[in-house]
């Protein structure tokens, strides 16, 4: 269980012990995320000499023993594996965080008035693709403008 060192003649036994704890300590890991999670370390650990000795989980948190080299950046690499398997499973496991992956039809959003009001004046340029002047298209933009932003400002 020893790493020697190759350049220096040290012998040294460094092992971490790292607890990541879920925000709000919420409900998130099962057997998928946890492989998902450890299969992330596993590759981001490689570019820093480090390697995993052993994996556990709870619902809420990650319990992971390590053995690191002694030049090792310990708080970039964690800073690295936190915000990166955050973000990835918060991309890959949308249903464990509460979030619904619904389709989306794009250019015509299911949202806000404003966007509704936004689309539908587009609607209106599109409707006259080459029928204007240059001066005329000119005028009918700042007319549209105009319209948008008595439209905007009409709640305010």
């Amino acid at each position: 269980m020893s790493m020697k060192s190759d350049n220096n003649h040290l012998l040294f036994f460094l092992y971490y012990h790292l607890v990541l704890v879920v925000k709000y300590r919420r409900d998130v890991f099962n057997d998928d995320i946890s492989d998902y999670a450890k299969d992330m370390f596993v590759k981001l650990s490689e570019n820093y000499n480090i390697t995993l000795v052993a994996w556990n989980y709870d619902v809420d948190h990650v319990y992971i023993l390590f053995k690191a080299r002694p030049n090792t950046e310990m708080t970039k690499f964690i800073n690295a594996y936190k915000s990166a398997s955050s973000r990835l499973i918060k991309r890959d496991f949308p249903q464990n965080f509460g979030f619904k992956v619904q389709p989306f039809i794009a250019g015509r959003p299911n949202t806000k008035e404003t966007v509704e009001t936004s689309m539908k004046l587009l609607d209106e340029i599109h409707a006259y693709q080459g029928t204007f002047t240059f001066k005329e298209l000119h005028q009918f933009v700042q007319k549209l403008c105009i319209k948008i932003n008595q439209i905007f400002h009409r709640g305010t």
